[in-house]
């Protein structure tokens, strides 16, 4: 197995376990995330997996199809949750992109249908509007402010 497929799997088995420092590893210092929710550098990365990993008390997740070699990476995960601000159940596929760096992780981009995730997740607006790019970056931007209230709360 290539070493940057046992980095996925490494990373993919801490978020199984919610093990948020294990997920940090993976990534490269000058790391970039991004999804329909974030677009991140570096440490705030980590801070968005202890967010998620904190708040979501029963998430379950399984991933598959991992492949990776000298330059990228993908794999397939799908999480179950409860989305914390409706208390909707929440299932979503997920098909992650990855690039590697000094063995670590250098980019990483999740890709889902939001319309789907929204429908869940949000309920008769997210049915109606999800597919638009209000509600988009309406989450994006409500998303980004949770992650920096978070980031911001004193450490425990």
């Amino acid at each position: 197995m290539h070493p940057h497929q046992e980095l996925l799997h490494r990373f993919y088995q801490a978020f199984q376990r919610r093990d948020y420092a294990g997920m940090a590893a993976c990534y490269h210092p000058e790391a970039t995330f991004e999804d329909a929710a974030f677009q991140l550098k570096g440490a705030e990365i980590g801070q968005m997996w202890r967010m998620l990993c904190e708040r979501g008390r029963d998430l379950r997740l399984a991933y598959n199809d991992v492949a990776a070699d000298e330059h990228a990476g993908r794999a397939t995960w799908d999480a179950r949750y409860t989305f914390s601000q409706t208390r909707r159940k929440v299932h979503n596929h997920i098909q992650a992109h990855f690039t590697f760096q000094d063995g670590l992780i250098r980019t990483h981009r999740d890709e889902f249908s939001f319309w789907r995730w929204s429908r869940q997740a949000l309920g008769p607006v997210g049915w109606l509007l999800g597919w638009s790019a209000f509600l988009q970056n309406k989450v994006r931007a409500t998303a980004r402010q949770g992650l920096e209230q978070f980031m911001a709360r004193p450490k425990q």
